[in-house]
């Protein structure tokens, strides 16, 4: 690695850290609760922190990295030997990544074990652990009431249940495929404290480091883009707060990898995998899938397509043959119908513009026909006249940046679909193999 391209990673990791520290640990749940007692093996975090939430704390560890940020550089500037000058690149980025992403993740499991269960947590990341818990006593998530479960509790911000419970939709729901309840239950056979959904959410987000390295393209720019994507100010947020998109995101980006090689059949099985996680990532499958044809055309993909079937199908018909009505209302239903508007896209500016009412319908089909699908068309035949090798991935950034607009929900979590698309394609972009 040369003295140029070791000091450029060391300085975009600085500018990373710069673009976080201000917003890490910000915007928390105001629980009503005593301080946290430190005790067991996260009790020193919780006791330097005082038992409560301290961005302080958190913002003064990103810092430091920012300062072996420019400690990294001088290094490289100064040492002469490529190999040490990739050494310490590779150790900042990681060092980087671990400071923006494990503190306030191993913070807030912390001060949850300090409390009760229903503290420090989001209804997300608690009906996922219970999910888990009920597929490991041979029980289905779907169908069935959660209030009872302690889940309950969350929205009370002080221990207690709300009177009005029965509002509370997502107490009759679990809106996930099964995939998600498959991780809850792999969460919950760690052991305490790190049984909390989040620290195997953590774990995906420091994973998406080498999972871009294993893309091919330039270093430089593989271990720049790693480091964005396992800690942009969304993904740092998601780890500690308990929105639990890495791990479909982690397998998107393996699949892409595996594409890249041509290694088809494992590619459709992570998309597969990542699709029964968070149903957003269907949409990478017309990219991957026309790719794939263009590399073996229909003979190629019979295998690929296969693995794909299994891993979905397979799954979702042993929930759906035990209540199909239930799983359906609960995945399906339940996310179209249910929800309220929120957010900032096309349905919150129909609400300001008094179109449309915040909790009445909204005609996302007839929109989604006459915008997303035409767009999604568009992108995929021009991946078709132009086999460029980073098309496919900002292809689904761009049609997942659209979808996510015209939703009914618009959460600033979802953006990191299409931040991680982008990513893909600029490191694709440098393979020089794959432009021959």
């Amino acid at each position: 690695m040369t003295r140029e391209r070791s000091a450029l990673v060391c300085g975009a990791l600085g500018s990373l850290v710069a673009v976080s520290v201000a917003e890490l640990g910000s915007d928390p749940t105001e629980w009503r609760t005593g301080p946290a007692l430190g005790s067991g093996v996260l009790g020193p975090l919780v006791r330097a922190a005082d038992g409560q939430w301290d961005p302080a704390l958190l913002r003064a560890i990103a810092v430091l990295a920012g300062v072996l940020c420019v400690a990294g550089l001088i290094a490289c500037l100064l040492v002469r030997a490529p190999r040490w000058r990739c050494r310490i690149a590779i150790g900042t980025a990681v060092v980087v990544v671990a400071a923006l992403t494990m503190p306030a993740t191993l913070l807030q499991i912390g001060l949850r074990d300090g409390t009760a269960p229903w503290f420090h947590v989001n209804d997300s990341s608690y009906q996922i652990e219970i999910a888990g818990d009920l597929l490991l006593d041979g029980s289905s998530p779907y169908g069935r009431s959660y209030d009872g479960t302690g889940m309950e509790r969350v929205y009370g911000l002080d221990g207690t249940a709300p009177d009005d419970r029965a509002a509370i939709v997502a107490l009759d729901h679990f809106p996930y495929f099964p995939g998600m309840a498959l991780f809850g239950a792999a969460a919950q056979l760690a052991p305490a404290p790190f049984d909390d959904a989040r620290f195997a959410v953590l774990l995906c987000t420091l994973a998406l480091l080498p999972a871009t390295l294993l893309l091919r393209g330039s270093l430089t720019v593989r271990l720049i883009a790693g480091a964005v994507l396992a800690a942009n100010p969304l993904s740092v947020r998601a780890a500690w707060f308990g929105t639990a998109d890495a791990p479909a995101l982690l397998l998107l980006v393996l699949a892409f990898a595996c594409v890249q090689r041509r290694r088809l059949t494992p590619a459709f099985a992570l998309v597969g995998a990542a699709i029964l996680l968070k149903q957003f990532a269907i949409v990478a499958l017309p990219f991957l899938a026309l790719e794939a044809w263009r590399l073996g055309r229909f003979t190629a993909l019979r295998r690929p397509l296969l693995a794909l079937l299994a891993v979905v199908g397979l799954p979702i018909l042993g929930f759906a043959v035990s209540d199909a009505a239930a799983f359906v209302d609960d995945t399906i239903t339940f996310g179209a119908e249910t929800y309220r508007v929120i957010g900032y896209g096309l349905s919150g500016l129909l609400v300001e513009a008094g179109l449309i009412e915040r909790a009445g319908s909204y005609p996302f089909a007839p929109i989604a026909l006459v915008t997303w699908l035409p767009a999604t068309l568009l992108l995929l035949l021009a991946q078709r006249r132009a086999p460029a090798p980073w098309l496919p991935a900002a292809g689904f950034a761009a049609s997942m940046l659209l979808l996510v607009f015209i939703a009914r929900v618009f959460q600033t979590s979802y953006l990191v679909y299409p931040l991680v698309g982008a990513v893909i394609a600029v490191v694709l972009a440098t393979d020089r193999r794959a432009a021959a």
